[in-house]
Order: structure tokens, then C-alpha cells, then sequence
């Protein structure tokens, strides 16, 4: 099934779902805010919100440890260098329409506290995301490139895991020189990327306190 059977057919399945909630629709106005609207904005909150926290889930804690545990790691570099600006454009965008759409549906001047938490806590995601994306993962994948690059003049990087870098990085102090370099640009990355799934992770334990089953 291609990329656009897929959207498709998702597609579809939303629009079965809305035709089986009438009350979306013909509702009388609360004020100046139209009842279909804000479901429609509720909507929008929830898919994004749910995009972002399933993309985080999966590529922090599942997909990335699958990858980086059975391929090449010269492999396994190239394909993060073409994944991870993919990834963070996609949260950092779910988390913006998130931040508009709660913004909206709970405007500040009249927002309890915790709705103003809440907020920040969408606003700190999108932060960290947009710093992964404009500063972190730019510098990383830069710095992966040179050592490549290195490790290739060594004939390294073909193996899955570290075991061949640390040896050799033992013994060659360029190597050790970039590996240094590479970690804390890395480890930055991987630190912004870890507090914005938080600031997710807070945000979903408000979310769940609003769902009546």
C-alpha cells in the first residue's frame, strides 16, 4: 500500500468517525465560540498531541536501540541523519498546532493555573524539538560525517555496536578527539529530545484526567 493509499484510507476512517457523532454538528453557539468549531480544534489537539507523543515513544525508547543494535553503524548514521530531521519537523509541528489549539480552547487571560502549566509545558516541547532541529541535529549529524569519515581511513564502521571505535580510539588520539566531540553534541540532542517526550509525558497525565470513559 503507498503513501497516499495509506493517507487515504486514514482519512476516510476520521470522516466515518465524524459522521457518527452528529452533535458535532447543529449545536447552538456557547458565546462567540461555535460548539462544531471547538470540536474540530479538540480534534486537532488530540491527533497531534497523540502524533507527537506515539513519534517521541517510539523513536527514543524502540526504534532507534532496534536499529542501532542490528545494523552497520556507518548504516545505522546515515539513516538517523535522514530520519531525525524527518522526526523532529513532524513533532515540532504537532506540538505547534498542540500549543495553538489548547491556546485556543483555553485563552490566558481567563486560564486556571494548571491550564497555564499545561501550556508551558506544550511550549517547552515545541522548544526543545525546534533546538534539536534548527541547532542539535545539524552540528551531530556534521561532526557523524567527519567521523565517518575518519573511522573509514581506519577501516572501521562496517561492525554493529562500538566495540571497533573504542579500540581504536584507544590508540588515536584524532579519533578519541572527535568521538569527544561527537558525545557532547550528541548527548545534547539526546538530552532536548528526552525533555520534550517529559514535557509530553506531563501534559498526557492532564489529558488523561479530562477523558470520561
Amino acid at each position: 500500500m503507498g503513501w497516499f493509499s495509506r493517507f487515504f484510507t486514514a482519512v476516510t476512517f476520521l470522516a466515518i468517525g465524524i459522521l457518527f457523532s452528529p452533535e458535532t454538528f447543529g449545536s447552538k453557539s456557547d458565546g462567540l465560540r461555535s460548539p462544531g468549531l471547538s470540536t474540530y480544534i479538540k480534534l486537532a489537539h488530540l491527533l497531534s498531541f497523540a502524533t507527537a507523543w506515539g513519534s517521541a515513544l517510539w523513536v527514543t525508547f524502540i526504534g532507534g536501540i532496534i536499529m542501532f543494535n542490528n545494523l552497520p553503524r556507518h548504516q545505522f548514521g546515515n539513516l538517523q541523519s535522514k530520519m531525525f530531521p524527518a522526526y523532529f519537523t513532524l513533532v515540532g509541528v504537532c506540538c505547534a498546532i498542540s500549543v495553538a489549539a489548547f491556546a485556543y480552547l483555553h485563552p490566558y487571560k481567563t486560564a486556571s493555573a494548571v491550564e497555564k502549566y499545561q501550556l508551558g509545558f506544550l511550549l517547552s516541547a515545541f522548544a526543545f524539538n525546534l533546538s534539536n532541529l534548527v541547532v542539535f541535529t545539524p552540528m551531530t549529524i556534521e561532526m557523524m560525517k567527519q567521523r565517518h569519515k575518519i573511522e573509514r581511513e581506519k577501516n572501521i564502521g562496517e561492525e554493529v555496536g562500538w566495540s571497533k571505535n573504542k579500540e581504536v580510539a584507544k590508540k588515536d588520539p584524532k579519533l578519541a578527539a572527535m568521538n569527544k566531540k561527537f558525545g557532547m553534541i550528541h548527548g545534547l540532542s539526546s538530552l532536548a529530545n528526552v525533555m520534550a517526550f517529559g514535557s509530553l509525558a506531563m501534559h498526557s497525565w492532564y489529558f488523561a484526567g479530562k477523558i470520561d470513559l
